[in-house]
């Protein structure tokens, strides 16, 4: 595929070796390899690293490329990070603008974020992003899962994620209970390590790395303490903590354990020469990757039946398994494995995990499938050359009349105020009705204003839509996919109002990825939308799936009429206006949505209807007069 900008992001400090991180620095190399510009995102306590990040994001502003390393990726430190589950608020400030600057200065075409729970790096990144989204949950546990106390925030934010991966079954399922979506699994791979030659006849060597949470290491120990001293054996134990004083050892069996620091033994040289890997997790902190990494270095994985190392092993295809914190099982199984040869044969032989390669493959086809719902956004070159001839005009594309049931201004006074305005085109968009509309289009000459025929149509459950140039009116209450196809069964546009604000009724992040490809247009801005996050959230849509963007006053007042416009160039018919679109300026004017609302209340909840009608008569006179 063509070359990518691609930003990793972990939420895990760089420096601490951490299981995701080597998932991710793998994945990295491998994408990086393929001619794919990677930048890894992490936190880090290297405050060097942090301030010479800093300022390569700001060079970058100039210089973009500068930021990237060719055939490499390149690790860009942003600051204290928070672990996953943190009962802090929020990330330190410093960290969360280092990100949105990032995002800000550096055009991505996706952003993978791993394990995106809040408070971290990974959830920062995601919110502030501006490109594609990508979110692998590794091995999250009920534990973390259950911190996740602001529900609605975490969904609203995973909300953001235009694909979900995982590397596990195990992991979907789990997800797919608390955060329901359409998990991918992408199994994990592990580079293959070449296996010394050794004598066959020699000891059983075990080997044990210490990343898994404390207990694991206890129950380890405690198996070796079962294990008959006449069997040949002897073991070592790779960890940063030293000798466990926790459970001590007899002479005769700590005269056969080895105790190393990862700074004088290399994981991958320890599995390589041990003929098994103990992994014996009791659940709150697996390593499946540990286990993938032991099998394509010949080692085999005895492990604590957990669900994902039951995956992992193939439910003992690969691997034998014990109960959790049964540490006589345990020394039972490595007692099989010393002894019975014929069983050491079998599971030496098992198929080895799936390369780094391979991982990748299958990731790039993710990547390609969301790259190939981006609108190609550069229309008709020769439609839009003979558009540049035309005069700008300013349009407001969102608006309504007292044929809806929330609006009190009549047609003409729409009209006489859009020509006041100095609008040279009005889309009207009454809820539900298209006769104010037609209406209007039928004394648009009268005023001098082009009008497009519109509607805001309710869906039956998921949010409002709006069909321009429409000639029938499209009944309320039918799905998103069918009152869509009704607009384009008219040859009418499809525009998708503010799509965000949680005060309007709109259709969910994953409703608007079903109809994706039939967007027209989609409403950036709109003054009436009350949170400017809600409009910001509409304009990275957007830019995210290259889709046309437009603005629209919403205005249910006359006075509101206008406060944003799209400065662009006249058309004719849907087609020259979506070109005309695509090269669009939009102005906004300042306006106090605290008055046109309190305008719209008293032209309708707060005035009698005999007055409304009295003042509709007096207003339209006006109107008609003037024109």
């Amino acid at each position: 595929m063509a070359p990518l900008t691609i930003a990793q992001v972990t939420p895990y400090t760089w420096e601490s070796g951490h299981e995701i991180n080597r998932l991710v620095a793998q994945v990295s190399e491998e994408l990086a390899a393929r001619g794919h510009r990677v930048l890894v995102v992490a936190p880090s306590g290297d405050h060097a690293a942090v301030r010479a990040t800093r300022a390569a994001i700001r060079g970058a502003r100039d210089r973009p490329d500068a930021l990237f390393t060719e055939g490499a990726p390149r690790v860009l430190a942003v600051g204290e990070g928070l672990p996953a589950g943190s009962r802090r608020a929020a990330l330190p400030i410093d960290v969360s603008r280092t990100v949105d600057a990032l995002h800000a200065g550096v055009a991505l075409d996706l952003c993978h974020v791993h394990d995106p729970f809040a408070p971290t790096v990974a959830a920062a990144a995601l919110r502030a992003s501006r490109s594609l989204n990508v979110g692998t949950f590794h091995q999250p546990t009920e534990r973390i899962l259950s911190t996740q106390v602001a529900r609605k925030l975490v969904e609203r934010i995973f909300g953001r994620l235009d694909a979900r991966t995982t590397p596990y079954q195990t992991t979907a399922r789990l997800m797919e209970r608390w955060f329901p979506g359409d998990y991918r699994v992408i199994a994990p791979g592990a580079a293959p390590v070449e296996r010394p030659d050794r004598d066959p006849s020699g000891p059983l060597r075990i080997a044990f790395v210490d990343i898994e949470e404390r207990q694991a290491l206890r129950t380890f120990l405690r198996a070796l303490r079962a294990l008959p001293l006449e069997e040949a054996w002897e073991a070592t134990v790779l960890t940063a903590r030293g000798p466990s004083s926790s459970t001590p050892l007899r002479a005769d069996v700590r005269a056969r354990v080895r105790w190393a620091a990862p700074g004088e033994l290399d994981e991958r040289e320890l599995l390589a020469a041990s003929d098994v890997l103990v992994a014996a997790s009791s659940g709150d902190a697996p390593t499946p990757g540990l286990l993938l990494r032991a099998r394509a270095a010949g080692a085999i994985p005895i492990a604590s039946r957990l669900p994902v190392y039951e995956e992992v092993l193939g439910d003992g295809a690969c691997g034998l398994l014990f109960e959790p914190r049964d540490t006589e099982t345990l020394a039972a199984q490595l007692r099989r494995v010393a002894t019975d040869a014929e069983l050491r044969a079998r599971l030496a032989a098992a198929p080895p995990p799936r390369t780094p390669a391979e991982v990748v493959d299958e990731l790039e086809d993710v990547y390609a499938q969301l790259l190939a719902r981006r609108h190609d956004g550069r229309g008709d070159p020769a439609l839009r050359a003979r558009l540049r001839r035309r005069r700008l005009i300013d349009v407001d594309l969102h608006m309504h009349t007292d044929h809806s049931g929330d609006c009190a201004t009549p047609v003409e006074v729409l009209l006489d105020t859009a020509r006041r305005q100095g609008l040279g085109a009005i889309a009207v968009t009454d809820h539900n009705e298209i006769s104010g509309a037609l209406e209007a289009q039928a004394k648009a000459a009268r005023f001098g204003v082009k009008v497009i025929v519109g509607e805001e149509v309710k869906t039956a459950s998921q949010g409002e839509v709006i069909g321009l140039f429409l000639t029938e009116k499209i009944p309320r209450g039918l799905t998103l996919e069918e009152t869509v196809a009704e607009i384009k069964r008219q040859g009418g546009l499809v525009y998708v109002p503010h799509p965000f604000d949680r005060m309007h009724a709109v259709p969910d992040y994953e409703n608007l990825l079903a109809i994706i490809d039939d967007i027209d247009a989609i409403e950036v801005f709109n003054p009436r939308v009350a949170i400017g996050a809600f409009n910001e959230e509409a304009e990275r849509f957007a830019a995210k799936y290259g889709i046309v963007a437009g603005a629209g006053s919403d205005s249910h007042v006359a006075q509101g009429l206008g406060s944003v416009r799209i400065r662009m160039r006249d058309f004719d018919g849907p087609e020259e206006f979506l070109e005309s679109l695509r090269d669009a300026d939009i102005v906004r004017r300042p306006t106090s949505l605290l008055y046109v609302q309190a305008l719209k209340f008293l032209e309708t909840k707060a005035t009698p209807p005999g007055a409304r009608a009295a003042r509709k008569a007096r207003r339209v006179a006006r109107a008609t007069r003037k024109s």
